[in-house]
């Protein structure tokens, strides 16, 4: 994709999808992306548009070390959890359909791996709102929740922010 698609507009919507396609085409405008977010134009992605924001991201995969972690229709045709640099919008990997699709057992395995410093899971109906001048301080917003998993001490511990 031109970069330069991205430097007039009012807003980026990138939707769900394959994740793997969609990173592999805005890689190579993600300096424009993350430009045009630092200058105050909205990012709003979901499904996998919000999997392949963050500065490394979580693309596809269903098993963890062999052992599935998550069902396999959500593996985005991938076996294993596998990552890539992402658009860099925000600093922490994202997950999505948590609770209602089964893959916060994926986010989990990823931190607990050591695949990720923390996920943020996200469920159906629920939004994760971030100032670009504040990435690590987002507001989750809609009906569901939005699990953080991180790992401290040699312990993988989930939180709950939303309803």
């Amino acid at each position: 994709m031109d970069p330069a698609l991205f430097a007039d507009v009012d807003a980026i919507v990138v939707g769900g999808g394959l994740t793997p396609a969609y990173l592999q085409g805005l890689k190579g405008a993600a300096k424009e992306i993350r430009r045009a977010v630092a200058s105050g134009v909205p990012y709003l992605g979901f499904s996998a548009g919000a999997m392949i924001a963050p500065d490394y991201a979580l693309i596809g995969g269903y098993r963890s070390h062999g052992t599935e972690v998550c069902p396999q229709e959500w593996s985005e045709g991938l076996e294993e959890l596998t990552f890539r640099p992402g658009l860099g919008l925000v600093p922490f990997a994202v997950d999505v359909h948590a609770a209602q699709g089964g893959t916060l057992g994926r986010a989990v395995a990823a931190v607990h791996h050591g695949l990720a410093d923390s996920v943020m899971a996200i469920d159906e109906d629920t939004a994760l709102v971030v100032n670009p001048a504040e990435r690590t301080k987002p507001k989750v917003i809609g009906s569901g929740s939005c699990w953080t998993i991180v790992k401290s001490d040699g312990k993988t511990t989930a939180s709950i922010a939303g309803s």
